[in-house]
């Protein structure tokens, strides 16, 4: 029983594709899913970062293979796929990690910088899990989209506005693929990270501003990266093959947290 329980969450013969795999989550979920046995294609405008996070899979066994890829290219997003097939087979699961932040006030927010955050975040989770579901459909085999939005695309703060009405759209736009490619088996869920600290919010955490911010959520602290190592795994493996459309929050309790 305990086997067969596990086995659900084995990924070998699978093909992952992780966007935004040179840094933060992206880096550390190419890790995860490489460890249940995943192939993994790693994809990232940096391709020095990405080269050597595949030779460390490489190093433990697994199988990795770098391309570059700009999520707000049509043609790159296509190359990544023709590189991936090419690797290792059709992509089975794609982890829509991809995302950038820029902080400012609305009515000082520069229309660049919102068309960047909504491009990046919103536009190219249409687009690459768009390119991922056709090819899917065309070699009638099922898969799963992981997107990755917020806990902000359900609370409000300042300076945040462009980021917080993109991470919304994910919401709504994975309930949406997950409507129209069900037929198809496409599972399409999201993962909704609260606080956890990367190589760009470390030093805010340390801040007085991060530490008051720290003590409004019940668990008292940010979380791990590896406390998303399940949640991510439940939703890339067959463990999840009847869930579509849902949301999953790992947050510490920060969205239920009292006034």
């Amino acid at each position: 029983m305990q086997d067969d329980l596990l086995s659900q969450f084995d990924l070998s013969g699978k093909t992952a594709l992780v966007t935004g795999a040179s840094s933060g989550f992206g880096w550390h979920f190419s890790q995860v899913l490489a460890a249940a046995g995943a192939q993994i294609v790693a994809g990232a405008r940096r391709i020095e970062r990405l080269e050597t996070l595949c030779s460390g899979i490489g190093a433990n066994d697994g199988k990795a293979h770098p391309v570059q890829l700009d999520v707000t290219d049509a043609k790159s997003i296509g190359n990544a796929f023709d590189v991936a097939e090419a690797a290792f087979g059709t992509v089975d699961i794609l982890v829509n990690n991809a995302g950038i932040s820029r902080s400012g006030l609305l009515l000082d927010l520069q229309e660049e910088d919102w068309d960047a955050v909504l491009n990046t975040n919103l536009k190219a989770v249409w687009q690459v899990g768009s390119e991922a579901a056709s090819r899917m459909r065309s070699v009638s085999r099922g898969g799963s989209i992981i997107n990755v939005a917020s806990v902000l695309a359900f609370g409000t703060g300042k300076g945040l506005g462009s980021y917080m009405a993109a991470k919304a759209g994910v919401v709504q736009l994975t309930r949406a693929m997950a409507l129209e490619w069900a037929s198809a088996d496409i599972r399409v869920n999201a993962l909704a990270p609260g606080y956890f600290p990367t190589e760009i919010s470390g030093d805010f955490f340390s801040s007085a501003r991060g530490q008051e911010m720290i003590g409004r959520i019940p668990r008292r602290r940010v979380g791990e990266v590896n406390e998303l190592a399940g949640p991510l795994l439940l939703l890339a493996s067959g463990a999840s093959s009847y869930m579509t459309g849902s949301v999953v929050t790992v947050d510490g309790g920060h969205l239920c947290r009292t006034l």
